[in-house]
């Protein structure tokens, strides 16, 4: 049974930096696509990150590019999100999800939500002003 465990949310203030971390257990092949997803209060749930699993191949929504940087630890089984610059706007609750099997552009677009079959519970970062 594969399972996702977020951590490292929280609360800081804008320009500060967060490290979210997704721990996959119980998912055992070599290859997939896992991407980093947020929900911001009465908005629809938008695709933020992704990495291809044992890859180097990156995705980044415009809004974060070049304050996020999606990477992974194999050995660990762990997918991480740095989030550096953090604004107000960047404000959600954080998941992380499994797209398995495939890598991330295949069968439409990385940040398409109905691909990924595996999701963790999330975990919430709040930036004040």
């Amino acid at each position: 049974q594969v399972r996702l465990v977020e951590s490292g949310g929280g609360s800081v203030q804008a320009g500060g930096s967060l490290r979210l971390s997704c721990a996959a257990s119980g998912y055992g092949h070599s290859s997939g696509c896992m991407g980093w997803f947020r929900q911001a209060p009465g908005k629809e749930r938008e695709g933020v990150a992704a990495i291809g699993i044992g890859d180097v191949e990156t995705y980044y929504v415009d809004a974060v590019k070049g304050r996020f940087t999606i990477s992974q630890d194999n050995a660990k089984n762990t997918v991480y999100l740095q989030m550096n610059s953090l604004k107000p706007e960047d404000t959600a609750m954080y998941y992380c999800a499994l797209f398995p099997r495939y890598e991330c552009g295949v069968f439409g677009s990385w940040f398409r939500i109905e691909k990924y079959a595996y999701w963790g519970q999330g975990t919430q970062v709040t930036v004040s002003t």
